[in-house]
């Protein structure tokens, strides 16, 4: 007669209790990192003055986030506890629900306050980028679902796009992880490098702003490198990139509607049900749409008293979901996910962000610059 302890789950699944007890383990080593991540962000910085308590203020939280999942994750693989931890780390479930707060701290009518030309340059830029790195991902003979994952974090907005994306395809996790590590690899340095071109090239505000937020990846560098730039470019650079953010929908649907119509039906897979496509698309997209619309009505219909003090805890909120998510990543990152893809990724990865990064500044200089479309 067996001994062993059993929990009934809420939805009626009977699991061990050694399941429970390695899923609190891994959730608990997750929030530890979490808040060592917060200690260095917040607090390592006042420590130091000068230019390094400039440069450490300036790394934003998914570097340190990413850093320390790799080492624990390495620390615990020597102990041989890893395996045992990486199928309880939830890394979909952090990156969905932090995407969701990112569409409640999105007020649609900011979009408006850099006029239509905002609008104009997220629209140009994301289709030809995403057009642009799907081309190059043929041509390296990738396979497509990181195909899809690559084009759509480089041409929006990283992380929260590979989500849907990853969603939309139904790709493999360590595809998912493999790509977010892409995404902070190629974010890190051009936090700082964006801002001295711009100096550089005597770039005004607003066009360095709108190029930094039309080309780096994540909203979190995005603000760190708007800040170096300048107040002003720090807000021209937060409201482009709020403009593309608000396009995850869309393009998460096009890219379903795409895989289930297309690359699906060509693998020699039988004529799929329209149904299909709202079942396969990502529903916390939906959460993220009406998040943001919820919170841009409350908002500009004055029904919330200290609104920007609620966004402002949303935005917090959302920062630690995020960062468990890195965190995760880091953890359940594989080495040999990366020797198997081995530079094809990387190499798509780096030129997509080179075009991107040209024809970014190529669209700021115009709509922000020579044409001045912009309020």
């Amino acid at each position: 007669m067996s001994t062993s302890t059993s929990v009934i789950s809420a939805s009626g699944e009977r699991r061990p209790a050694a399941f429970w007890l390695t899923l609190f383990g891994s959730l608990l080593i997750v929030f530890a990192l979490s808040v060592a991540v917060w200690w260095l962000t917040k607090v390592l910085p006042t420590f130091f003055s000068g230019n390094v308590r400039r440069t450490l203020s300036s790394i934003e939280f998914p570097v340190y986030a990413i850093a320390l999942g790799l080492l624990a994750n390495g620390i615990l693989t020597l102990l041989g506890w890893r395996e045992r931890l990486a199928a309880a780390f939830r890394t979909e479930l952090f990156l969905k629900t932090g995407v969701i707060l990112l569409g409640a701290g999105l007020n649609l009518f900011d979009l408006l306050k850099i006029g239509i030309g905002g609008i104009i340059q997220a629209v140009l830029l994301i289709s030809s980028v995403f057009l642009t790195a799907w081309f190059l991902g043929g041509a390296f003979k990738l396979e497509r679902h990181l195909r899809a994952l690559i084009a759509a974090s480089v041409s929006i907005c990283g992380v929260s796009a590979a989500i849907a994306a990853a969603a939309a395809v139904q790709a493999k996790r360590e595809q998912l992880g493999y790509v977010a590590s892409l995404v902070i690899v190629f974010s890190l340095p051009l936090i700082f490098l964006q801002p001295l071109i711009a100096h550089w090239l005597h770039l005004s505000q607003a066009v360095a702003g709108a190029w930094i937020g039309g080309n780096i990846d994540t909203t979190a560098a995005v603000t760190a490198s708007g800040a170096i730039a300048g107040q002003a470019a720090l807000q021209y650079a937060t409201v482009v990139k709020l403009s593309q953010n608000a396009l995850i929908g869309l393009i998460a649907f096009l890219l379903t509607l795409y895989w289930i119509t297309r690359v699906e039906r060509d693998s020699g897979r039988e004529r799929p049900r329209w149904s299909e496509i709202f079942t396969r698309f990502p529903k916390f997209v939906i959460g993220f749409i009406l998040a943001s619309l919820v919170m841009t009505v409350l908002i500009n219909l004055h029904l919330l008293q200290s609104s920007q003090a609620i966004i402002n805890d949303l935005n917090a909120l959302r920062t630690w979901f995020f960062t468990l998510a890195f965190v995760s990543i880091g953890l359940g990152f594989r080495l040999e996910g990366f020797r198997e893809a081995g530079l094809r990724p990387v190499l798509v990865y780096g030129l997509a962000t080179l075009f991107n990064t040209l024809f970014a500044l190529l669209l700021a200089s115009l709509i922000f610059g020579v044409f001045a479309f912009h309020s």
